[in-house]
């Protein structure tokens, strides 16, 4: 390589060099620091409470209920627990875990959560939920609803580690660490954890169902037992809530056997409703 040569090298490097750190720059100055938008309630949830955004969905109408402002955090699709075993939260689902979004919270680091959305996105409220839930103070939130399950029963979440009391790939696991999390940005936030309802798989109950770790039911008392292990609240919507003892009651409240229709939808925020409002 001849002297011309090797200085056009250099200078081309340094160039490149600056461009790569203009852009970082201007990105740093483009990104707006997260805003400090304050709800009276927070609810976590699967597609039962996230698939629907308009005024039938469940937070809507316990905010019309309550009159408590509350924000939809329920992601379609997704867990409590962690299911990705190659550890890349990134990678999936299990970036909108509730593991993953409580450790976002605790952390005020949001950067999985928006790293993944440019690779995989279920549905299309998720960029919009992603970017207004970074937006949220959990210093000043009052109350937050934990209501997910469903889809750890029915992908086979281990229920718990006898071994780690919080491992993020167990069901219990995942809800102390949530907990944890929560309480270490609010020690005094109200925490509620409201059980999956009774749901249908196909041609299978929640009482037949079994991916590995029992029915439903297990997962509900297992839930159960964190919650007051945990010291936080627990409204049961399995039992004695949907009724299920004919084949036509799958449609009764449900769509298609596990989401809730806009009959179980006003029946699931009534009840959470009068739970935070201590009638229930």
């Amino acid at each position: 390589m001849n002297g011309r040569t090797k200085t056009g090298t250099i200078v081309y490097s340094v160039i490149a060099g600056l461009v790569v750190l203009a852009v970082f720059v201007l990105s740093l100055q483009l990104r707006k620091p997260p805003a400090n938008v304050v709800y009276d309630l927070v609810v976590f949830g699967d597609s039962c409470y996230g698939n629907v955004r308009d005024d039938s969905a469940i937070p809507a109408q316990i905010e019309e209920m309550t009159g408590m402002s509350a924000f939809n955090a329920a992601f379609g699709g997704t867990c409590v627990g962690r299911l990705d075993t190659y550890e890349n939260l990134d990678y999936s689902l299990d970036s909108l875990s509730l593991a993953a979004l409580t450790k976002a919270i605790a952390m005020g680091d949001f950067g999985v959560q928006q790293t993944m959305r440019t690779q995989f996105s279920a549905a299309e409220y998720f960029d919009a939920s992603v970017d207004a839930l970074e937006q949220v103070d959990f210093e000043k939130t009052g109350t937050v609803v934990i209501a997910l399950g469903t889809n750890d029963f029915m992908s086979g979440v281990a229920i718990d580690n006898a071994k780690d009391p919080y491992d993020a790939y167990s069901f219990c696991g995942a809800l102390r660490s949530a907990v944890r999390a929560l309480r270490k940005v609010n020690p005094d936030i109200r925490i509620l954890f409201v059980s999956p309802t009774y749901i249908w798989i196909r041609e299978q109950t929640c009482e037949e169902y079994d991916a590995g770790y029992g029915p439903l039911q297990n997962y509900v008392e297992a839930e159960r037992a964190v919650a007051e292990e945990m010291n936080v609240e627990f409204l049961d919507l399995y039992h004695d809530f949907y009724e299920h003892e004919t084949p036509e009651d799958r449609l009764r409240n449900t769509f298609d056997g596990v989401h809730p229709n806009e009959t179980g939808r006003h029946r699931i925020a009534g009840a959470i409703s009068d739970c935070l409002k201590g009638v229930r």
